[in-house]
């Protein structure tokens, strides 16, 4: 059977890997909402979608479509970080499940609410965590798992993404509204590792930063230094002179694993995961935001003990 989706915040980046998705596993999007609307790209889909820039509009139009037995059956939600929370709840109050991008919310006690609010609507909340269906992060949790039980691996988790001065008069760089820069490009990264190496024993920040963030993580069966940054001074000189303004790099024990291709099409694949049963529900989401929720309230530790290699380039 296929299946009518409602689509909030169809301008934003993120938003053409959903209608995608929705469009490949050959459902049907039946409404959007954004306050902008810049959102031509939806013609290449579905060019009947009923496109709304104001919320209370769109909600009316979802009531009606559910009294009107066109009932909508799920809410993909790509709206900016710290409304997540309510736009699910918007999407269980209209009978409806919701898949939402990463961070699933702001805050660990959220997660306590919306199972609260799973049980009284008997709907599903589903996290977009596509990390978690890459084959080479599969392949790498294979490989940890079958290795011996009480190994510590070390891992160096480097993730910079340019940004121009835009990012910071954003929605993004309003640490209230996104979560800091851990919370907005490093939350998938931290699940995965979660996912990969444990829980986490130990959650220690050396640099905390508008635009860079930097820490060790112990976790079951890991050491992690990480980096994140979107810094365009951050970016390795050599990667620089090949034109990259972005520079991702995994390695475990010194090795690196190549997982740079292979994103575009993960968004389809976690649909369909969805609609067989397998989607990533709240608990999924829970340890990944404990630890941004910690990084996002911690103390700078500075360049003591263990950290990050490139994090010597940041002056403290």
């Amino acid at each position: 059977m296929a299946h009518n989706f409602a689509l909030i915040g169809i301008a934003g980046y993120i938003a053409i890997r959903h209608v995608k998705a929705i469009k490949e596993t050959n459902n049907k999007l039946v409404a959007a909402l954004d306050k902008f609307d810049s959102v031509g790209f939806v013609d290449s889909f579905f060019p009947e979608t009923d496109f709304f820039v104001e919320f209370e509009r769109f909600d009316r139009h979802i009531a009606k479509l559910n009294r009107t037995g066109k009932k909508v059956h799920f809410v993909s939600i790509c709206s900016p970080n710290y409304l997540h929370d309510s736009h699910i709840r918007f999407a269980l109050r209209n009978d409806a499940d919701a898949i939402c991008e990463k961070p699933l919310v702001l805050n660990p006690w959220n997660i306590d609410a919306l199972s609260d609010y799973e049980k009284e609507t008997g709907r599903k909340i589903y996290n977009i965590l596509q990390l978690r269906l890459h084959p080479s992060i599969v392949a790498l949790r294979e490989k940890i798992k079958n290795g011996p039980k009480d190994k510590i691996y070390d891992v160096d988790l480097t993730y910079i993404t340019s940004r121009g001065n835009w990012y910071h008069f954003s929605w993004k760089g309003d640490e209230q509204k996104s979560g800091g820069i851990a919370t907005n490009i490093g939350v998938h990264f931290f699940d995965m590792l979660s996912w990969i190496f444990g829980d986490v024993r130990q959650n220690t920040v050396n640099i905390l930063r508008d635009n860079k963030a930097a820490g060790v993580l112990h976790l079951e069966n890991g050491r992690v230094r990480w980096f994140l940054s979107i810094d365009y001074n951050d970016v390795p000189e050599n990667a620089r002179k090949n034109g990259q303004r972005t520079y991702r790099s995994i390695t475990v024990d010194g090795e690196e694993i190549e997982f740079s291709g292979g994103f575009t099409d993960l968004h389809t694949t976690s649909y369909m995961n969805i609609f067989e049963g397998n989607g990533f529900g709240l608990e999924c989401a829970r340890k990944s935001i404990e630890t941004v929720y910690e990084i996002r309230n911690a103390s700078e530790k500075g360049l003591q003990g263990e950290y990050h290699p490139f994090a010597k380039k940041t002056t403290i």
